[in-house]
């Protein structure tokens, strides 16, 4: 069904067909300027050093499919009147792309490419302190996981349903604030302000929670506007939808913390035999 038939769960307003062929437009069009600019940027990496690494592209190809959609298509159309499509298509948008985005590590291509020059200024944006505000784990969880209690405990949702521009607004802020919080959890890219492995481990066991524990106020206490059945089913594929992303970003966690302290289990053990470690 086409957004032009859309009419909101119960409150009667709708997003006229123009204006919603808009929205999906202006959504889905950078993410396929990044699928270019990606390709475009690899094929130059791979003729000036070694070869880029084909995993790296497929994942950034598979992220943006899952961004677009998202936020255009047949899911995007239904998920004007079905929550539970909105919620697949929020755990699309703010949860699998982001990730597989974020192991493509697009900073990382993007700085192998340029010359030194370009590169030492982007190195320099990178350090800079707003960056390393909003790349804190506290802040990133907080926009990520305090967008979404923001969005489904309040006014807002029924709001963007009806308006173009916080309809637009909201799913950008899902997509940055699920990619933020992603590479705030998880090195892939160099990262210049760099957390703790505890800090991470126990800012994202709490995000967790409070994103299990939204899936559950969802699934009792209705978002304005969506009936009852529809609450439940929603806010199930939330809780066990988001539970498979969330173990996914566990295990890289966990395999980067092991990594990181295997080389110092392994001198422990050389010199065992003499000094304590």
């Amino acid at each position: 069904m086409n957004i032009n038939n859309y009419v909101h769960h119960s409150t009667g307003t709708h997003i006229d067909y123009a204006n919603g062929i808009l929205a999906q437009l202006l959504l889905a069009l950078p993410f396929f300027l990044l699928l270019v600019v990606y390709i475009f940027t690899a094929f130059i990496s791979n003729r000036r050093h070694k070869h880029w690494p084909i995993r790296r592209t497929i994942f950034w190809a598979l992220g943006v499919l899952c961004a677009i959609a998202a936020v255009i298509g047949p899911l995007a159309n239904r998920a004007h009147m079905d929550f539970t499509a909105h919620m697949m298509g929020h755990l699309l948008l703010g949860m699998l792309a982001p990730l597989l985005m974020a192991l493509a590590a697009p900073m990382t291509l993007v700085l192998r490419t340029l010359n030194v020059t370009l590169a030492r200024r982007l190195s320099n944006v990178l350090k800079s302190w707003p960056i390393r505000i909003l790349g804190h784990p506290v802040v990133a969880s907080c926009l990520n996981v305090g967008g979404l209690w923001l969005l489904y405990t309040t006014d807002l949702y029924a709001m963007m349903q009806r308006n173009v521009l916080l309809h637009i607004l909201v799913h950008i802020h899902v997509f940055l604030a699920g990619y933020v919080f992603t590479v705030s959890m998880i090195y892939i890219d160099p990262m210049p302000h760099k957390s703790s492995f505890v800090c991470r481990a126990v800012v994202l066991t709490v995000a967790l929670a409070g994103h299990s524990i939204l899936s559950k106020y969802i699934y009792a206490h209705p978002p304005h506007g969506v009936s009852t059945e529809q609450a439940e089913m929603g806010g199930m594929l939330m809780y066990y939808g988001g539970d498979v992303i969330d173990a996914v970003l566990i295990f890289m966690l966990c395999f980067q913390w092991f990594k990181a302290t295997r080389p110092r289990m392994e001198q422990c053990s050389k010199v065992s035999n003499y000094h304590p470690c």
